[in-house]
């Protein structure tokens, strides 16, 4: 059985990382090199690093940060935010990134996934999906950092992006993100069921309780979190813990 990840999420804006709730009210809260070595430290099983306006802002990932971001931290670092083409992609491959995630330019041109699953491999690259439910009980996927309603429906378009090669799918639920009352068990449960590869949850996490929930319901192969790791209300070594005297397995 494959152990469960924790995973620690640095949203950057302007080279800080930054915390908002809903996707919305953004406040600083660090620098990214100081809480990566943070979170390599309490041995977290990965990193994501998230440039959360790149695409918005029409710029692309800082490469800088996440240079001074690898050089710091020896676990698997997944990069995101702005990224549009393969040149980008091997730009932050040859920065240190581990792995990269798509999200608005893989809905634009879905043969992104394809061709970068074809020169990197699968494992490399990461389906970033921001998805929020709709009156009639289906999830939408939003890009630009939340701020534009595809109209595409999230279960179908992690089955397509999967198909073209995706690896891996970071799941966000905007309803959920920032409020702290718990994962999206529903939207979880929805898309690893109709995929075949690992699942992050992220959105939502408030307690101890809820990493061992997402993964005792059997709704997440990982599980993503930001503020409760910035704000030290806990650490990685303590939802492990947990974890492992809940009997979930983890590293």
């Amino acid at each position: 059985m494959l152990t469960k990840r924790i995973i620690p999420c640095l949203d950057v804006r302007d080279g800080k990382v930054v915390k908002g709730i809903n996707f919305v009210g953004i406040k600083e809260v660090g620098d990214p090199v100081e809480l990566a070595k943070k979170y390599n430290d309490q041995r977290a099983d990965e990193l994501v690093f998230l440039d959360i306006t790149a695409t918005y802002e029409g710029r692309k990932t800082m490469v800088d940060v996440v240079k001074r971001v690898a050089e710091q931290v020896f676990i698997p670092l997944t990069v995101g935010g702005g990224i549009s083409s393969i040149e980008q992609i091997r730009d932050l491959l040859n920065s240190g990134a581990d792995k990269i995630s798509l999200n608005s330019a893989a809905l634009d041109h879905p043969e992104l996934i394809e061709q970068a699953a074809r020169v990197y491999g699968a494992q490399c690259v990461v389906l970033a999906i921001d998805a929020k439910k709709m009156p009639d009980g289906s999830w939408h996927c939003f890009k630009a950092g939340g701020r534009i309603d595809t109209g595409v429906d999230a279960i179908e378009w992690a089955k397509k992006a999967t198909a073209l090669g995706a690896g891996e799918i970071l799941l966000t639920s905007m309803d959920a993100d920032g409020t702290k009352q718990g994962f999206d068990l529903e939207l979880c449960k929805a898309i690893k069921q109709a995929v075949n590869v690992p699942v992050i949850a992220s959105g939502g996490c408030g307690k101890l309780e809820h990493f061992a929930q997402v993964f005792e319901e059997d709704a997440a192969d990982a599980a993503l979190a930001a503020s409760l790791f910035h704000y030290n209300e806990l650490t990685v070594n303590d939802v492990k813990q947990h974890l492992k005297q809940r009997g979930v397995e983890v590293r």
